[in-house]
């Protein structure tokens, strides 16, 4: 049988007779016939609904609607005969993978016409965990590759790094694979302390670094963002105009989505500009939300990231802020250090490992970001 690839939702068919006939979508109210549904309005593709159930909830959504029995029922290929004649079908999609068996039997048999224009359900809901558990294998070796120094802490199991790689995959956002390699590194040779992230937005690498803490014991993280529109000005032509399209405020919801299920007290954020914030930041701070309650801080900084507006003034400013609190042995890291629409990050980065070269152990560039690190003795 042949199968169409409906993966992206700009190719859902090839054939033009397509959109001139339905697509019947079957069992209509489980969880991925629904997102396919929506892709199929995207594209101005009708859909007939089907469902076993009298009462579906789904068929509100449908253009046109069909009861069939259970896959099982011995009328089933009479009553989908029926369904087919009356609506015109040429294509099915079914997320169930029994229905989407039988019928990828059976339909060669009595409709050999119709098309099943998904893949093996199992399969598809599978592809996302076999792209990590290939792509972590790959990294896990790269990651442990990296030599930093005395080792301090084991490395994260393969598992636990495939684990976290595939969750922070399922959250938006410009942290590469690559970078991700390299936090797990760094985290070994981490002292205790707060771990503190300037700019967080939809909360990718917030994720990454709450776990990669908690993991290894390192302190709490705090997430510095004013989640403001006003402020996602950075100069330059083509990033200002494509962050006029996006609301701040919705990232903001979405970095509480993304975040809220992993936290066990030992997450929060200032929203407030980076600065500002920075005047807060005092031992036995105690931050608290409606989110996410009470957390309490340190006041000193294990681990500096900073990944807010990358204009130079906004960069310098963040580095001037909040750098004098990271403690010997710390981190700090530029983010975008290599940045195609400016040199605000490198610029900055560049500045302060001169005037600090005394007092820096160790500093690399991986995945477009400049990793340092402080001397453990330094003050």
């Amino acid at each position: 049988m042949r199968f169409i690839n409906t993966t992206t939702t700009t190719n859902m068919t090839t054939a033009a007779e397509t959109h001139s006939s339905p697509i019947l979508i079957f069992p209509a109210g489980m969880a991925r016939s629904v997102a396919y549904l929506a892709a199929c309005k995207r594209n101005d593709q009708a859909t007939v609904g089907a469902s076993s159930l009298v009462h579906d909830a789904a068929r509100e959504g449908y253009d046109a609607w069909a009861y069939l029995p259970y896959i099982s029922a011995s009328d089933f290929d009479q009553q989908l005969l029926s369904v087919i004649a009356k609506h015109g079908i040429r294509n099915i999609f079914t997320p169930n993978p029994v229905v989407w068996a039988v019928l990828n039997k059976r339909l060669p048999k009595i409709a050999p016409q119709v098309l099943l224009v998904n893949a093996a359900p199992a399969g598809e809901e599978l592809a996302s965990y076999r792209f990590s558990r290939a792509t972590a294998a790959e990294l896990y070796e790269k990651a442990n590759a990296i030599a930093i120094g005395e080792t301090v802490e084991p490395s994260l199991s393969l598992i636990a790094f495939t684990s976290l790689f595939h969750h922070a995959q399922t959250i938006p956002g410009m942290c590469d694979h690559q970078k991700f390699a390299a936090l797990c590194q760094i985290v070994r040779h981490c002292p205790k302390g707060d771990v503190v992230e300037i700019g967080s937005w939809w909360g990718k690498s917030a994720f990454i670094l709450s776990q990669l803490s908690t993991s290894y014991s390192i302190g709490n993280l705090l997430c510095v963002d004013p989640w403001s529109d006003a402020h996602l000005v950075q100069g330059d032509e083509i990033v200002d105009a494509t962050s006029a399209t996006v609301s701040a405020e919705e990232a903001f919801q979405v970095f509480l989505m993304n975040l809220i299920p992993y936290n066990n007290g030992n997450i929060n954020y200032i929203q407030m500009p980076s600065v500002a914030a920075a005047q807060h930041y005092v031992p036995k701070l105690s931050v608290r939300t409606p989110q996410f309650g009470e957390t309490h801080y340190k006041g000193e900084i294990a681990l500096l990231h900073i990944d807010a507006n990358h204009a130079f003034d906004a960069v310098n400013a963040d580095t001037q802020a909040w750098a004098k609190f990271v403690v010997p042995g710390g981190w700090i890291i530029f983010d975008d250090y290599k940045w195609p629409y400016g040199d605000g990050p490198q610029r900055v980065a560049d500045a302060f490992c001169a005037e600090n070269a005394a007092r820096i152990d160790t500093a690399f560039f991986m995945g477009g970001t400049l990793f340092v690190r402080l001397n453990a003795k330094c003050h």
